[in-house]
């Protein structure tokens, strides 16, 4: 079995981010005929974390955080092929501890995948609230 290699990897590219997200099941909830909205997520990112089997990206995790109080895991991917060896988990908490145990780490799970996070130490919260994206028109402002 190859050795998964984990680094923090602010630089990925968005095809990489793309492939690996493609031959996992997120692909389908996100946009990812949308080069430009994905390159903005990775640019947006505070943390992306990347799992790698003889070079090639076999997972990705990507988060936003204020590294205080809460950590948003937006991503959290595995190839299909790669699933099953502790990948996810080991991602998962690769990016909690790079933004700090003692911020709250949020996630909103992929249909398919709600069963997965008990079995790895996640609590399910009672309420979740979102408003749905709208079609973006312009570019996101950059920092100051």
């Amino acid at each position: 079995m190859t050795p998964i290699q984990y680094q923090l990897e602010p630089r990925l590219s968005v095809e990489e981010f793309i492939d690996v997200l493609r031959r996992s099941t997120l692909a389908e909830r996100r946009p990812v005929d949308d080069a430009a909205t994905m390159q903005e997520m990775l640019n947006q990112a505070d943390i992306v974390l990347a799992a790698r089997a003889d070079g090639l990206l076999v997972g990705i995790s990507r988060a936003l955080t204020d590294y205080s109080y809460c950590t948003y895991l937006s991503d959290l991917a595995v190839d299909q092929q790669f699933q099953g060896r502790g990948i996810g988990r080991e991602l998962l908490r690769r990016t909690h501890e790079a933004a700090g145990r003692h911020t709250t780490l949020i996630l909103l799970s992929a249909p398919g995948a709600a069963s997965y996070y008990p079995h790895i130490g996640l609590t399910q919260h009672d309420s979740c609230w979102t408003v749905p994206r709208s079609p973006r028109r312009s570019p996101p402002p950059t920092a100051n």
